[in-house]
């Protein structure tokens, strides 16, 4: 049976290269699977020319993290119950064995010379081999467990899913596919009808795949090695006699761009509230040694702005000795020291000295004297650990200014000087920009001010973008027409300037380490202008094997830390945060994006097909180049049946991601093409709404995200995704029952829907940690038996039931709906997130929820307590941060502001009845914001009286908004009509 399920699945991938014959003897799967398994002709310099392919294409190494773990789970018997002790398995398991021994070793050897080797050559190529040889084996293994599973779960290779299957593949290629040439290798190569009944397999007019037993990948890893240890013993010798000879060239080698004194020779447009407050901040009456940080992303004027306050006249006047060095990320020990000394005016006898007397010196003439250093782009902590003990802490008011891409540096450098975080520039500044560049103090003429305005929009603050599409506008004629035409476009034209291009942002993707590249690059294949929620990107990102375990923490805290990495070196935008700053979007800048996409091409991160907004035919991408790189990601905007006409299934691409703009009903006929991507690991169609789920998704056993628009109910076929991780169903129904086999999906963690999930009973217990709103049959008391690891639920109460939330230890984030009993409420001592909606629970019950050690935040919604008048008491709320009171029929409301002393957010909406907000809420010293509306005027008027008293005791910190304007601004009809 499993010989049969094997073959169907393996003739169902369809890579278009044409099946041979060959020798090659079982490793993987035992003579007797071996002939059904493959067919091989002896052809030794197509296999390793495939194996290793030809690209120089660089390579991160956290692609393979996830098929290592999943190896060592198959060693150790831990992969999945259903297939852990099946027979097929446990022969398999010393190959297995073999395989993870093999490629941990090679892998090793790569991380060792790394460092040494990255820009070699050769190096270059072993790495991309090595990477085509781990994904062959990969998609080996997993086809051989896909066939372990269905036998399992008894789906026969007869079956209809498997006919309908062959015959799509069929079909599809027939009409589309007439002639193909790869490498050297014929078409007539495939075997026939004959052929294939002689041997017992099944019959079909074409198969598309070659594929590599582990023998062949396991000879291509041995020869890998060979070579890697002829490159670590050979030219690491000569390259470390080249970096021995580079280092006394670099010792005695200034830095031209160090010793360059920055000018003001043009006006400087934009930062002038930031030059305002870096200066205000350096020339402060503050005698101790004091510094100052500049931070933003590459090309947004740090060092513009540096330049403006370094040559700022009262800067200037106020510091008897200034210096500026540009440090980059060569940093180099002397080389400071000499810059800085040449630039105070100290030049004898500097070649001469020794690092400890140029030390010296620059000491001896700062010395006592008030002095401003400018270290401009600096890199490492380390950098400047060992720069500051060049500078005397003499109490003298001197000051060091540096600029940084990096916000570690800046927070680990002083954790409590002052950074300033750079924002780019207005619309406005831009466009003033801009003209500069262009018509340098001219008029620019009146037909060119409306393009002209939308270019500098486009630039999104940029000002290494402003000046780029600049110099391009000033060599071209002064046309509207091209304007308009640029203006359309002006990422595109940014990127095609030869000079301007990509190299000032690229510096921060180098500086990137391993375990960042490809989530960083992966971002780039989203549309332009994506915001990605930080929930579903994390998702993401531990479906794609991109998360490595750290210790205790999940895979999804990692994933978090791992993006506020990225934000700090200011390569992702953070889009909105929540009430306590952590981010909950985060976008990329139109040039970052292009980055991405030109680095994801590289080191064949992802594949984009898509068609441009203003054609009606998509363009055809060469197949060819597709399959020769062995894509495992594409990114689409096109309608589905468009992505199989031009892009034929390719086995290997392990997520599909679909962009449509409109979603769209989806037909039987076009959702049966998910046959031909057996393999995947992440899908997501959120765009294409479905009828029915289709058949051919219950045959991706493999995926780990599914992200889909059902028109129609919870299907149990999608219960033999055991892989499956992150479910997201859209619907356009209020509610969704859900099977009870759900349970058959061991490694769900995050359930989400847009309807209310309804659970009457479950099989056995689930590995789930988040679940969107759902009523589970069983009562809340039965919950913990069956969901023992949930951290996050939304759960809507279906009869008087008792809350017994306390029996589940690890939860933090709680939603509850609906009436429950009201004199059986226990929260565990975990909750960090409670929101309370219609539950007409009594203000006594408030007593519990206030002795919660861990509550951060509260929403209380739609009556979520009953009654006129609270009383907050002397009971503190220890720890809570975010208060939300929104459609109460609260009329008084009485608290301290020993109440909520840590509150630093309160918001009250649609609460008319409320006579005032306490004024013992302003006293908080951690509250920042207020905000109301305008339902109730006392209410209004409460907090103009908060406000009023918190600015006479010279707290103006506090910020109150009505109807999202702030106070300050607002004015209510009865003084708008006493002024008139």
């Amino acid at each position: 049976m499993i010989k049969q399920t094997f073959n169907a699945l393996y003739y169902n991938k369809t890579n278009m290269l044409p099946a041979i014959e060959s020798k090659s003897t079982n490793i993987l799967f035992g003579n007797k699977v071996n002939q059904y398994f493959i067919w091989l002709k002896p052809n030794n310099n197509f296999i390793l020319s495939f194996v290793r392919g030809r690209s120089k294409i660089k390579m991160a190494y956290t692609g393979l993290q996830m098929f290592m773990a999943k190896l060592k789970q198959l060693i150790h018997c831990n992969h999945d119950p259903l297939i852990n002790n099946d027979p097929s398995i446990l022969s398999q398991r010393p190959q297995f064995q073999l395989l993870h021994q093999e490629l941990g070793s090679i892998l090793q050897t790569f991380l060792n010379i790394h460092q040494h080797h990255h820009e070699l050559k050769n190096f270059q190529n072993l790495k991309t081999r090595f990477k085509d040889a781990a994904k062959e084996a990969e998609d080996i293994v997993d086809l051989f467990l896909s066939a372990v599973y269905f036998t399992k779960k008894g789906i026969s290779p007869d079956s209809n899913i498997f006919k309908t299957s062959l015959e799509l593949t069929n079909a599809f290629m027939r009409k589309y596919i007439t002639t193909m040439h790869i490498e050297n290798m014929e078409m007539d190569l495939i075997p026939n009808d004959v052929y294939c009944k002689s041997r017992g397999l099944p019959t079909r007019s074409y198969v598309f795949e070659i594929p590599l037993d582990l023998e062949n990948v396991m000879r291509s890893i041995e020869s890998l090695k060979v070579e890697l240890m002829a490159i670590n013993i050979d030219d690491m010798k000569m390259d470390s006699s080249s970096r021995i000879n580079g280092l006394k060239t670099q010792s005695t080698t200034r830095n031209p761009l160090g010793m360059k004194k920055p000018s003001m020779k043009e006006r400087v447009v934009g930062f002038d509230r930031d030059a305002n407050a870096i200066r205000d901040k350096l020339v402060e009456d503050t005698k101790k040694l004091c510094l100052t940080f500049i931070v933003g992303m590459g090309g947004l004027g740090k060092t513009t702005l540096a330049t403006r306050v370094f040559n700022d006249p009262y800067v200037v006047h106020h510091f008897h000795v200034r210096a500026w060095v540009t440090v980059s990320q060569a940093y180099i020990k002397r080389d400071f020291l000499i810059q800085t000394l040449t630039f105070i005016g100290v030049q004898q006898d500097l070649e001469e000295a020794s690092d400890s007397q140029l030390r010296g010196k620059l000491h001896k003439h700062l010395m006592r004297k008030r002095y401003l250093i400018v270290i401009d782009d600096i890199w490492s902590i380390d950098a400047w650990d060992d720069l500051k003990l060049f500078f005397p802490h003499d109490n003298t008011g001197s000051r060091i200014l540096l600029t940084s891409r990096l916000n570690e540096v800046a927070s680990l450098a002083q954790p409590h000087g002052y950074v300033h975080s750079l924002s780019g520039l207005t619309e406005e500044e831009s466009w003033e920009l801009l003209k500069q560049k262009v018509f340098h103090g001219n008029e620019c003429p009146e037909w060119l001010i409306k393009p002209g305005m939308e270019i500098a929009r486009k630039c999104q603050g940029l000002p290494l973008s402003v000046v780029v599409i600049a110099g391009i506008l000033a060599k071209e004629e002064m046309s509207k027409d091209l304007w308009e035409k640029i203006a359309c476009s002006v990422t595109s034209y940014i990127v095609s300037d030869k000079k301007g291009n990509l190299e000032t942002l690229a510096l921060s993707y180098h500086h990137l380490p391993h375990h960042l590249r490809e989530c960083f690059l992966y971002l780039g294949g989203f549309p332009e202008d994506h915001w990605f929620n930080v929930k579903r990107l994390t998702w993401l990102w531990v479906a794609e094997g991109f998360i490595e375990e750290a210790g205790n923490q999940s895979l999804e805290d990692t994933a978090k830390a791992y993006l506020m990495d990225l934000v700090d070196r200011n390569l992702v935008i953070v889009a909105e945060r929540k009430f306590n700053s952590e981010v909950k979007a985060c976008k990329l800048h139109d040039l970052v994006r292009e980055l991405c996409q030109e680095k994801a091409k590289e080191e064949r991160i992802f594949f984009k097909a898509c068609r441009p907004p203003n054609e009606v035919i998509p363009r055809l991408i060469p197949y060819e180049v597709v399959a020769q790189y062995k894509q495992r990601r594409l990114f689409t905007n096109q309608d589905i049946t468009i992505v199989n006409l031009v892009h034929p299934p390719i086995p290997s691409i392990r997520s599909l991601f679909y962009f449509h703009k409109n979603p769209r009903l989806i037909d039987d006929t076009e959702s049966e093409y998910f046959y031909s991507f057996s393999l995947l690991r992440v899908l997501d169609l959120q765009k294409s709404k479905y009828e029915y789920v289709p058949q051919s998704m219950a045959l991706l056993v493999h995926l780990r995200y599914l992200a889909i628009w059902n028109s129609s109910g919870f299907p149990s076929s999608l219960c033999n995704l055991w892989s499956l991780q992150t479910l997201i169903l859209k619907t356009s129904y209020s509610r969704m029952d859900l099977p009870s086999n759900i349970s058959d999906l061991v490694n769900l963690r995050h359930l989400w829907s847009n309807a209310e999930l309804f659970l009457l009973t479950i099989e056995k217990p689930m590995n789930l940690q988040s679940i969107s709103e759902v009523r589970y049959g069983d009562g809340v008391e039965n919950f913990q038996k069956y969901f023992p690891s949930i951290k996050k639920l939304a759960y809507t109460f279906s009869s008087d039931e008792k809350g017994r939330f306390e029996l589940l230890p690890y939860l933090e984030i709680l939603k509850l709906r609906r009436g429950f009993h009201k004199n059986h409420i226990w929260f565990p001592a975990t909750l960090r997130k409670l929101t309370l909606v219609k539950c007409g629970l009594s203000w006594s019950n408030m007593s519990i929820i206030q002795s919660l050690p861990n509550l951060e935040v509260l929403k209380l919604k739609d009556n979520a307590f009953e009654g006129t008048q609270w009383n907050a008491g002397e009971q503190q709320f220890r720890q809570l941060k975010f208060l939300r009171l929104e459609k109460l029929n609260i009329v008084q409301w009485e608290a301290y502001s020993t109440s909520f002393p840590c509150l630093k957010r309160l918001a009250v909406w649609f609460c008319g009845d409320l006579e005032e907000i306490p004024l013992e809420i302003g006293e908080i010293a951690t509250l920042e914001l207020i905000e109301t509306d305008s339902w109730s005027d006392s209410v209004v008027k409460s907090v103009e009286r908060i406000q009023q008293e918190q600015h006479d005791e010279g707290n103006d910190e506090l910020k109150i908004t009505v109807n999202g304007m702030e106070l300050s601004f607002y004015i209510s009809k009865d003084e708008s009509s006493e002024s008139e």
